[in-house]
């Protein structure tokens, strides 16, 4: 529905004005909201969450459509993300963080959290960084940030919270490395020896998320080596290149399956010992 909503509005766009795009975004956005609160009261907590979600980017999508109607257009003309002073972003990101907050405490349903998350970041990152080199730092910094505050509510009562702290710092910091580690061979070595630290990370903070995210990075590595051997060949041993795909990700495979037992018999001196059976 969130999808509908939003192509919707792009169907709109083309036949209205700026002024009717925003009072049929505002419709969108009350029917959203109207029906989260409806469930909400009939006691239904997924679905109520699940239309709050919506609502809360619908909300944001409201606020654009209301911003450009105003005339309130701070963008640069730069493609860069963080260029430029674009206060009503902020203004945006502000609001919507707000919103998300407010619809959090209503409804208690962490995927809403992700707009908090999201916004902060890019609201930070935005202001004290013009894009470049510098905003791949202040990226890797809040990932870091993101982390650690991540394991901390994971030791508490709002541990679901944690999932999402943890997947976005996984996001920020496998970002910042891919940004700077891209090129040379010796970049996608080094970004292939970041996506086993990120495996063995799952088995320190225990969310699935980072091993998740570090075999997709080993696994981009992995074909980035695959395509560049059967172009130009492995040592010269042959012409026919045929095979280097099928060694290379048997190869992988076996190496996932090493990590996998690595992190399994962690868990098992983790967890505690059954206890013994009654005489």
């Amino acid at each position: 529905m969130l999808i509908s909503a939003s192509a919707s509005l792009g169907y709109l766009a083309t036949h209205y004005g700026k002024g009717a795009l925003t009072a049929w975004a505002l419709l969108l956005l009350t029917v959203l909201f109207a029906v989260a609160l409806t469930l909400r009261r009939q006691g239904v907590w997924i679905a109520a969450g699940v239309f709050a979600f919506a609502t809360i980017a619908m909300w944001g999508a409201f606020l654009g459509t209301l911003f450009t109607w105003w005339g309130w257009d701070s963008n640069s003309g730069s493609n860069n993300a963080f260029d430029g002073w674009n206060w009503t972003l902020w203004l945006l990101l502000l609001l919507v963080i707000a919103a998300a907050s407010a619809a959090l405490r209503a409804f208690r349903f962490p995927l809403i959290f992700v707009y908090i998350l999201s916004s902060v970041y890019f609201l930070v990152t935005d202001i004290i960084s013009g894009g470049g080199n510098w905003s791949a730092v202040v990226t890797l910094f809040i990932g870091l940030v993101y982390l650690f505050v991540g394991m901390s509510v994971d030791r508490g009562p709002r541990n679901p919270y944690g999932f999402w702290w943890q997947l976005w710092a996984g996001f920020l910091i496998g970002g910042a490395l891919l940004y700077w580690w891209h090129s040379s061979e010796a970049d996608w070595a080094l970004l292939a020896t970041a996506s086993v630290v990120f495996i063995l990370l799952s088995g320190v903070t225990w969310r699935s998320s980072w091993a998740v995210l570090g075999v997709i990075g080993f696994l981009a590595a992995a074909t980035h080596w695959t395509i560049e051997w059967v172009a130009t060949g492995i040592f010269n041993l042959t012409t026919d290149r045929n095979w280097v795909p099928l060694v290379v990700f048997a190869v992988v495979g076996f190496f996932f399956v090493l990590l996998g037992l690595y992190l399994d018999w962690r868990r098992r001196r983790r967890e505690p010992a059954p206890p013994l059976p009654a005489v």
